[in-house]
């Protein structure tokens, strides 16, 4: 009713009331935590006058889908072709059309680009910038001197945001030793849709029978991209050592690993939520560059106990609910999964339970929904 009169004392006034708009930048709309966080923002929605729109520095994104059929704006760039420079002058252009209050941008590319079409637009007076920051102490000799230049540049330029954002602890403390300098930070951990991710006794009857797994097997689910930051190895040797456990290796290229007894290599999928309702742990064997692994939350979401290596903020994420082990360390990985496999079922089950009420309490989608719609109102404000 609030708002209701509000509007209407507006209209009288002759005076037009609109949303906030809030353009979020993304590297991309590929699968990855990142970009489910933005997904899942940006279709959210619990958050009345805040009007979301997506711009991507590359085009055909998994996501892209579902952020159109929720309704959400959605403008595609080619950012890798030789035509880059115009692309930011296209982006430019976008922002001076949607006139946005606020440009949010996501990992490190979309960080420098947002920065510099907001710029080009001539609207940086009129219009907060917020950066995202979304990992932890990445290995850069792992990846190519092009991404080592813009994690570099954005310190550089990390002055020049109104707020810098981070999804973890970690990830803000290992930045500002890499010499980002914001001049002011908040962290927000990724949300999880409770709704979406859940216990499911249909799925996991339904899927453990179609992947050929007996009711009774104990099931781990590592859902992670292949990258080497995820560090699959670890974990493929660590399974070795314990006969009784199978494990769903779910993500983009992980069809091309070693075949193995008692793994199944699943590519990417788009139904995870019930490939996690049919396992019984999830695990992170991630060696660096974590912030907050969202595949562990939603397995936690979904009532599993989960097993994680001490990357990014884990130990904050899983709290007393599972085991945390050191990185790159197979040895200690295979003992925590013999010690998960040998507890009764109903002290897992307690694990489980336990695991998605602290993601329910502590790491719900609507409380980050909330703090970043807060985020922005201030910043509009001011």
């Amino acid at each position: 009713m609030a708002g209701a009169h509000v509007s209407s004392v507006a209209a009288a006034l002759g005076v037009t009331t609109r949303s906030l708009r809030v353009l979020h930048v993304t590297t991309d709309l590929d699968i990855g935590g990142a970009e489910n966080m933005l997904a899942s923002l940006a279709t959210k929605r619990g958050e009345p006058g805040v009007e979301h729109m997506v711009a991507s520095l590359v085009p055909n994104g998994a996501l892209a889908p579902r952020l159109r059929a929720a309704g959400v704006a959605v403008w595609e760039f080619n950012f890798r072709s030789l035509a880059a420079p115009l692309e930011v002058v296209r982006l430019a252009g976008l922002i001076r059309r949607a006139s946005p209050d606020v440009v949010q941008g996501w990992m490190y590319h979309g960080n420098l680009a947002a920065s510099l079409a907001l710029v080009l637009s001539r609207r940086r007076a009129r219009t907060a910038l917020v950066w995202g920051l979304r990992c932890s102490d990445m290995d850069l000799s792992q990846y190519t001197a092009q991404l080592r230049f813009v994690v570099r540049a954005g310190a550089a330029l990390s002055r020049g945001p109104d707020v810098v954002t981070a999804n973890s602890d970690a990830g803000l403390a290992w930045h500002l030793k890499l010499g980002y300098r914001p001049r002011r930070t908040l962290v927000v951990p990724n949300g999880i849709d409770i709704d979406r991710f859940q216990p499911d006794e249909r799925a996991r009857e339904t899927i453990r029978r179609s992947l050929g797994l007996g009711s009774d097997a104990f099931v781990l689910a590592h859902v992670a991209r292949l990258d080497p930051m995820k560090d699959h190895q670890t974990f493929l040797a660590a399974i070795r050592s314990v006969p009784g456990a199978h494990a769903l290796l779910v993500g983009a290229g992980t069809e091309r690993l070693p075949d193995q007894p008692r793994i199944l290599r699943l590519g990417h999928r788009d139904d995870i939520p019930r490939l996690l309702a049919a396992s019984d742990a999830v695990v992170s064997s991630s060696a660096y560059g974590e912030g907050f692994c969202t595949a562990l939350a939603e397995g936690m979401a979904c009532g599993l106990p989960a097993l994680a290596t001490e990357v990014g903020d884990a130990r904050k994420i899983l709290g007393e609910t599972g085991y945390v082990v050191p990185p790159r360390d197979r040895g200690a990985l295979g003992d925590a999964i013999k010690k998960l496999l040998g507890e009764a079922r109903h002290v897992r089950v307690a694990r489980g339970r336990a695991a998605r009420e602290r993601i329910a309490t502590q790491f719900s989608l609507e409380a980050a929904e909330r703090r970043f719609a807060d985020l922005y109102r201030s910043l509009a404000g001011a």
